[in-house]
């Protein structure tokens, strides 16, 4: 049987990095010198493979919407040429990026896997060459067409993933979703779906840089806090509310976000929990939000939630639509 290729775009990150005196540091070349000169990666079983490094290399803290269509444009541009793509990332916004291709890849047939490592490939224990080995092996042999996120041994929907450890090798989890698959000794399909190619034409929307606020509730916010961040500046607040959805019943407070909502500002409420979703409807502080225009956004990840309001307002749609869109589940991203 012919083997796949893969196409592997290094972004940047842990992955590729060296150790110097002043920390870990981007390596311009080693990354791809590792892998191509390792036997595992070159046995029968695996995929044929391309890798491309990014120059600039990326930090990850430093990842932007416009690096988000950067890496969207570089995988539509050899869509054709290849079975699967690989982005390698840094694993503190690898979750916000795996998000944002989500939305971003419209009529996608083919695996986009995203995935790093805590420790760099030239350290001892490095978690990079399974991460990618595994990453490379599913793209070719699990297709599951839709933009994924692997690591220590989990593959997650993109955009229901969330780093949850800072330095552990357990560094992702999907709160809300079961892993699409587990690679132990055998590969377990979950919840992934495999799908055969198709010649489908990739769209890829276009993202702006949107003015979007995240506001963390906690007891005894003041209004004049809530006001400094509700201003005309911005296009949407992410609102990370108590429980399911609870919020002050402050009279001020309700105000501010009552006129944000009259002013065309998208105010999404999601819940500080790692788990569960947002249910306005139980409580009256819950309900009191529902009553001045803000909308539940369900168990979407902070991740999610952000990217997505970047795709919608992107589109320049009014804000009735967003606020309708922002509730339907477009890429899986929600349980609904």
């Amino acid at each position: 049987m012919k083997r796949k290729r893969i196409y592997i775009a290094y972004t940047g990150g842990t992955i590729g990095m060296k150790k110097s005196s002043q920390g870990y540091v981007p390596a311009a070349g080693f990354l791809t010198e590792t892998v191509k000169n390792s036997a595992e990666f070159n046995r029968d079983e695996m995929p044929l493979f391309d890798i491309e490094e990014y120059c600039p290399l990326i930090d990850s803290s430093d990842m932007s919407p416009a690096h988000w269509q950067m890496i969207a444009d570089d995988i539509k541009s050899k869509y054709h040429d290849y079975d699967g793509f690989v982005v390698l990332h840094g694993t503190d916004t690898m979750a916000y990026t795996a998000s944002a291709l989500s939305f971003m890849f419209e009529n996608l047939t083919k695996p986009v896997i995203i995935t790093g490592s805590q420790i760099p490939l030239s350290q001892l224990r490095s978690d990079g060459q399974v991460n990618l080995l595994n990453a490379m092996y599913l793209a070719a042999n699990y297709p599951i067409a839709e933009v994924s996120l692997f690591f220590n041994n989990q593959l997650f929907r993109g955009n229901r993933a969330t780093k949850i450890h800072a330095d552990g090798f357990n560094a992702f989890d999907s709160p809300n979703l079961p892993p699409l698959a587990k690679a132990g000794i055998n590969i377990r399909l979950l919840e992934g779906q495999l799908s055969p190619y198709i010649d489908n034409d990739l769209q890829v929307s276009r993202i702006t840089p949107q003015a979007i606020a995240v506001l963390h509730l906690y007891p005894g916010i003041s209004a004049d806090v809530v006001s400094s961040i509700i201003n005309d500046d911005i296009k949407a607040l992410i609102l990370l509310s108590f429980g399911v959805g609870n919020a002050p019943q402050n009279h001020e407070f309700l105000e501010l976000l009552a006129n944000a909502n009259e002013r065309g500002i998208i105010v999404v409420n999601l819940t500080q929990c790692l788990q569960g979703q947002v249910n306005m409807g139980g409580y009256a502080t819950g309900n009191a939000l529902l009553n001045v225009g803000v909308i539940s956004g369900y168990d979407m990840t902070l991740e999610a939630c952000l990217s997505k309001l970047h795709y919608l307002l992107s589109k320049n749609a009014s804000p009735q639509s967003i606020r309708h869109l922002m509730q339907d589940n477009l890429r899986g991203e929600l349980s609904r």
